[in-house]
């Protein structure tokens, strides 16, 4: 009969233990998707938030949060995007509706979000409804997730 509860001991203690590890790692899982969503929704919306008054600034922000192909293209079209917002007097105003995780593990995701913005320019001083459909693509570098692509689907 000992032997009986010990082995039952045993196997709900390793039960247990299991259970807990499946737990630890879902919160784990978890904890990482709100961290990429997070970092998808920022970069959409720095993405889809210029001013034109401030343009300097705001493509910054957008580099800070972007790595290879992604930051090497914004950054190579910096200077011809600037002139031309300067010259249009543009400003977009993004807002996210909603994003969802495509695929994820622990070192890269895809994103896609929905997003709406107003822009107004020289030729729409009142302004003009932009809908988004985004796709994202990120790493997780330096302790953060970066943006490496974006993609307009839809």
């Amino acid at each position: 009969m000992t032997r009986i509860l010990a082995v039952l001991a045993a196997v709900l203690m390793a039960s247990s233990g299991w259970l807990g590890l499946q737990l630890y790692e879902r919160d784990e899982e978890d904890r990482r998707d709100q961290d990429i969503l997070a970092a998808a929704r920022q970069s959409a919306l720095n993405f889809t938030s210029l001013d034109y008054r401030q343009y300097e600034r705001d493509s910054k922000t957008v580099l800070n949060g972007a790595t290879g192909e992604f930051k090497k293209q914004f950054s190579a079209q910096t200077a011809e995007l600037t002139k031309i917002v300067a010259e249009n007097k543009s400003v977009s105003e993004g807002q996210i509706i909603d994003a969802g995780i495509a695929r994820a593990d622990d070192r890269t995701a895809r994103v896609l979000v929905v997003a709406d913005g107003k822009v107004t320019n020289v030729a729409a001083p009142e302004g003009t409804s932009r809908n988004y459909r985004l796709q994202l693509d990120l790493v997780f570098e330096g302790g953060q997730w970066l943006t490496s692509n974006v993609e307009f689907v839809g």
